[in-house]
């Protein structure tokens, strides 16, 4: 956290000279459509690992597979049906404290693993109910351990303890603070508050960790800090980086949800997405993963700001010492 904090310091004094905002660069990328190991079928959810290791759900295929940093094939689990360790579109994943959850998307649960994929436990049915969903694409861990679960299409969070007991839950469908058109994905700020996707509301809502509602951005459109079905989120030390899947592109913003930069078009180029779905930031700050839906493969990102280094960087590093 203390280099993403130098980075950020760094950046602000960039924007203070008069520079441009934080930039991230197409650095590589991996995958192509297929079966095979390091190959995919709409890859959806992706995460890393405090160590590094990169997690993708290979949704189609119905597997989770795992990946180095640069992308070299380390192991996958999974496949189609309803038993323990199988799936129907995993669309989802967090890793926290050594446990990989999976959001099961049309199996309606979650699942939980061990780093190298051996299944732990589940929770959830279709219906209505406490506990139930109705297509879950993500499970997210809160810093305590307890897990949030967008309910798509009952247009809800629920929240549980890591072992899946049912803690709470809030949000009905509609376009009012605290109401949702299928939420999707959410993730954490380090003060524990929750950001939620609220896809077909096209904006990003935030929350305390029971669901008081704080704050939102955005609405339908394709100028910047606009949305066209947001999806997959990643916060790291006050950068909230949004998948803007018809846009074709990520946006980042402050945790209150002030534009930052963007970067992705439409293509099948280096840096370009067809359909992006989600987001994963390294620890440092340093990396970003996208998961490129439509072209079967995984782009990475490097932060890149020219205009700090080496005399602006240097100043601000001195400040952390």
């Amino acid at each position: 956290m203390k280099k993403f904090l130098i980075i950020a310091a760094a950046a602000a004094l960039a924007l203070a000279a008069g520079a441009s905002s934080p930039r991230y660069e197409f650095e590589g990328k991996w995958g192509k459509p297929g079966a095979g190991n390091g190959e995919f079928s709409y890859p959806m959810g992706i995460d890393v690992a405090p160590g590094g290791r990169v997690y993708v759900c290979d949704w189609q295929n119905d597997r989770v597979q795992y990946f180095t940093a640069l992308g070299s094939f380390l192991g996958k689990w999974g496949r189609n049906g309803t038993g323990d360790g199988e799936f129907d579109q995993p669309a989802g994943v967090d890793v926290f404290g050594g446990q990989v959850y999976i959001g099961d998307q049309l199996n309606n649960r979650v699942q939980y693993f061990n780093a190298a994929g051996s299944f732990i436990g589940k929770w959830g049915t279709k219906g209505s109910g406490q506990g139930q969903f109705e297509q879950v694409y993500c499970a997210a861990a809160a810093p305590n351990g307890n897990v949030y679960v967008p309910d798509y299409e009952n247009h809800r969070v629920q929240y549980f303890t890591s072992a899946g007991s049912f803690l709470g839950s809030w949000g009905s469908q509609g376009s009012g603070d605290g109401e949702f058109r299928k939420p999707m994905y959410a993730d954490f700020a380090a003060d524990g508050s929750i950001y939620v996707t609220d896809s077909d509301n096209h904006r990003v809502q935030y929350f305390t960790s029971t669901g008081s509602f704080l704050g939102k951005w955005g609405v339908y459109g394709t100028s910047d800090g606009q949305f066209r079905i947001p999806l997959g989120i990643a916060i790291l030390d006050g950068v909230v980086f949004v998948a803007d899947r018809d846009n074709h592109r990520v946006q980042y913003f402050t945790t209150a949800g002030s534009y930052l930069g963007r970067f992705g078009r439409e293509g099948r180029g280096d840096g370009e997405f067809q359909l992006p779905a989600d987001i994963a930031v390294t620890g440092d700050g340093r990396r970003v993963y996208v998961s490129d839906c439509i072209n079967c493969r995984i782009q990475y990102f490097a932060f890149a700001n020219p205009a700090v280094e080496p005399e602006s960087l240097g100043k601000v590093k001195a400040l952390f010492r």
